[in-house]
């Protein structure tokens, strides 16, 4: 019997790794997106690596690092003025509407091949972030179903689930735990950094939420940090 598809946003970081094991009972295709961030070459090659761990049906890398120019300094990720990145939760980091370009691109591929969710790996703690909360997910997954809506009605088309974990009222620290049982010593070839050094550089927000999510499950670090 064929399974369902499940097309995941896959940065090849922990939220997006965990929630491929969450998400293993669907046939998984990751898209991972280069948009001129500083980590960009980083994430491309770690999400490509996982994508074999994980055994994703397809992977593709999706070049849009025109969007650099388009944000220009509205933001610490993809403009390189800002030399320094919060260490903690600042607007500096809000990359604006990035869900929302990820998810109409993630969403054409899933019309495609015939998936009937589309996942993003937005959870609990990203109550910061605009793009990453349940009634965001909830409207944006309206807007793209009345986009296709007749090709829906006439069958050509599967109706979309946007998900994330979020919605089910998860934590970093409870997606941590679940994918570490399934992967063990594979949770720590992810990459969380801001920046797209060696090794992470231990000091930014998403570093530093990365070491809390550890702490709360009382699973030993051992991501290499500078």
């Amino acid at each position: 019997m064929d399974l369902n598809k499940c097309v995941i946003i896959f940065s090849g970081g922990l939220d997006s790794t965990c929630m491929c094991i969450h998400l293993k009972e669907y046939e998984l295709y990751g898209i991972t997106f280069s948009y001129g961030q500083r980590a960009n070459r980083k994430e491309a090659t770690i999400s490509k690596k996982l994508t074999r761990v994980l055994k994703l049906k397809d992977h593709k890398i999706i070049n849009i690092e025109f969007m650099k120019d388009i944000y220009n300094n509205t933001n610490v990720l993809t403009s390189y003025n800002e030399e320094v990145i919060p260490n903690k939760f600042n607007y500096s980091v809000v990359v604006p509407i990035r869900n929302a370009i990820f998810l109409s691109i993630a969403s054409a591929w899933a019309f495609k091949i015939g998936a009937s969710i589309v996942a993003y790996g937005a959870h609990k703690d990203d109550i910061n972030y605009p793009d990453c909360r349940p009634k965001f997910t909830k409207k944006f997954e309206d807007a793209l179903n009345q986009a296709e809506s007749d090709g829906i009605k006439s069958g050509l088309r599967k109706k979309l689930t946007i998900w994330s974990p979020f919605q089910n009222n998860y934590t970093k620290s409870k997606l941590l735990s679940e994918g570490h049982k399934y992967l063990g010593n594979v949770i720590f070839e992810t990459w969380s950094c801001y920046y797209g050094f060696k090794f992470h550089c231990g000091k930014c927000e998403s570093c530093n939420n990365r070491k809390i999510a550890f702490s709360k499950t009382n699973i030993t670090d051992k991501t290499r940090y500078m």
